[in-house]
C-alpha cells in the first residue's frame, strides 16, 4: 500500500467526508428522548460525534459535511461551540447539513443513500474527487488516510471498511463475501443467518458503515437508485448490493490496517447504541488499562471544552471521607465526604456525604444526595437524586420507577424522578 505521506495528503485534501448523524438511537431507549444518538455524552467530557469528527481532522480530511435530522439541537450547538476551529481561508470547514427538503419531493431523509442524494449540489459544489461516507455514532480511532491510499490504488469505485465479528453478532451489519484480493462478491444487509469467512467458521466479515466512493460514481449511483420506486434509499439494503451484483470495482478495508491504537493487535470500535453496550465501553475507560486510549497525544479526541475548575474532593474523617478508586472524574465535580468506586463521573457533579457509588456512569450535572447508594446506574444529565435513596439493588423494585435492562443496569433520566430539565440536552 502506498505510504507516501505527499500521496496521502493530496488524496485526503481531495476528500470530503460526510457524517451521517441523523439516527434517532431508539435502543439506547431514554437516553436519545431528547437528542440524537451522535450527541449523547461518551468518556467523561465527549460525545460519541467527538470521534469521527476526530478521526477526519487527524486523517487531514478537513471537508466535512455533518447531516443531522432527529433530534439535533444539542448536536448542533456541540459542534458551533466545540469545531469551529478550522479554517474556511484554507478550505477547511464542518458545514451542518439538516435535513432542509431541498429536493423536489420535499421529504424528509428516507434512508443513508437518500441523505447524501439530498445534498448532492453541495457535494458537487466542493467538487471533491473522493466522498467518505461516515456513521456519527460509533466509538473507534481509525487513520482515513488508509482507506484511501488503498481505494485510489487499487482504482476502485468503492472501499468500504470491514471488521471480523462473531457470527452470532453479525445479523445486526451488512455481512459480504470477499475473493484472495479483498474484492468484494457478495453483500447482504443484516441477513437471518450470515455466512462465515470461508476457513474461519465463527466469524463474519461486515461492514462498518465506513465508505469510500470516488465522487463522479457515487454521483450516478445516487442518481440511479432516486429513481427507483422499490428501493429504500439505503447504501446497505440497495445500492451497495446493486453495485456488487454489476460488477463494480467494490473492495474491503481491513480495519486493522487502519484502525490507531491497538492493544494486542485487536482493533477497537464499538456500537454504543444500547444501554448496555453504553454502559460497559465507559465503564472501561475505569479500569488500568482500557481497550481505548483516551491518552495518546499524536491522535486526540478533541471536543466542546468547557472551562471548569478542577475535581474537589472534601472531608477526610472515617466516616465521610471525600475519595474515587479505579473512576474517572471530570472537572467541575464536588465529592463531598462520599465514596465512588469503579465509575466514570462527567462534568459538574455533586455528591453529598456518605453516599455510596459504584460501577456507575453519572452524566453532567448530576446532583446526588447524602447516604445514597447508587450501583451499575446510568444516570441522564441534570438528574437530582434526592437523599436516602438505593438505586440498583433491587432490580423489580427500581423497574417500577426506572428502566431496567435484561443484565441489570439500571437507567435514571429526570422524567422518572418527576424533573424538568431543559430538552435539549
Amino acid at each position: 500500500m502506498n505510504d507516501n505521506p505527499r500521496f496521502v495528503s493530496t488524496l485526503t485534501r481531495n476528500t470530503l467526508a460526510l457524517i451521517l448523524a441523523g439516527g434517532r438511537g431508539t435502543r439506547l431507549k431514554n437516553l436519545t428522548d431528547w437528542r440524537a444518538k451522535p450527541a449523547v455524552p461518551f468518556g467523561g467530557k465527549f460525545r460519541i460525534i467527538d470521534f469521527p469528527l476526530s478521526n477526519c481532522v487527524n486523517s487531514g480530511v478537513r471537508r466535512i459535511g455533518v447531516v443531522t435530522q432527529y433530534k439535533a439541537q444539542s448536536l448542533i450547538r456541540h459542534i458551533q461551540r466545540g469545531w469551529s476551529f478550522l479554517d474556511g481561508r484554507f478550505k477547511e470547514f464542518i458545514e451542518l447539513l439538516p435535513a432542509q427538503q431541498r429536493t423536489d419531493e420535499e421529504t424528509w431523509y428516507q434512508g443513508t443513500a437518500d441523505a447524501v442524494f439530498q445534498n448532492l449540489d453541495i457535494i458537487r459544489e466542493h467538487n471533491p474527487g473522493y466522498v467518505l461516507i461516515l456513521g456519527g455514532d460509533h466509538i473507534y480511532k481509525m487513520d482515513y488516510g488508509r482507506i484511501l491510499a488503498e481505494h485510489a490504488e487499487k482504482q476502485a469505485d468503492l472501499t468500504i471498511a470491514c471488521l471480523e465479528v462473531p457470527l452470532k453478532d453479525a445479523s445486526a451489519f451488512g455481512v459480504m463475501a470477499v475473493d484472495e484480493g479483498w474484492r468484494i462478491t457478495g453483500f447482504t444487509e443484516k441477513p437471518a443467518h450470515p455466512d462465515p469467512i470461508p476457513g474461519k467458521p465463527g466469524h463474519a466479515l461486515v461492514s462498518m458503515g465506513i465508505y469510500v466512493f470516488s465522487a463522479k460514481l457515487l454521483y450516478e449511483q445516487l442518481i440511479l437508485d432516486h429513481d427507483l420506486e422499490d428501493s429504500s434509499h439505503d447504501f446497505g439494503k440497495d445500492v451497495i448490493p446493486r453495485m456488487v451484483a454489476s460488477n463494480a470495482r467494490v473492495y474491503a478495508h481491513r480495519f486493522q490496517d487502519s484502525c490507531v491504537n491497538m492493544i494486542l493487535d485487536t482493533p477497537y470500535w464499538r456500537d454504543v447504541g444500547t444501554v448496555d453496550a453504553y454502559w460497559e465501553a465507559n465503564i472501561d475507560l475505569t479500569t488500568v488499562t482500557p481497550d481505548l486510549n483516551l491518552y495518546d497525544e499524536d491522535w486526540p479526541i478533541w471536543t466542546y471544552q468547557e472551562q471548569l475548575p478542577p475535581a474537589k474532593f472534601v472531608f477526610d474523617d472515617d466516616n465521610r471521607r471525600g475519595q474515587a478508586l479505579d473512576s474517572m472524574v471530570s472537572g467541575g465535580c464536588i465529592i463531598s465526604g462520599a465514596t465512588i468506586r469503579r465509575s466514570l463521573l462527567f462534568s459538574n457533579v455533586q455528591v453529598r456525604e456518605h453516599s455510596i457509588i459504584e460501577d456507575s456512569v453519572i452524566l453532567p450535572d448530576v446532583h446526588i444526595g447524602e447516604h445514597v447508594r447508587l450501583k451499575r446506574v446510568v444516570v441522564e444529565k441534570g438528574c437530582q437524586i434526592p437523599g436516602n435513596i438505593e438505586i440498583g439493588f433491587h432490580p423489580e423494585q427500581d423497574k417500577k420507577h426506572f428502566y431496567v435492562t435484561n443484565t441489570g443496569i439500571t437507567l435514571v433520566v429526570p422524567e422518572m424522578l418527576h424533573q424538568h430539565v431543559h430538552h435539549t440536552r
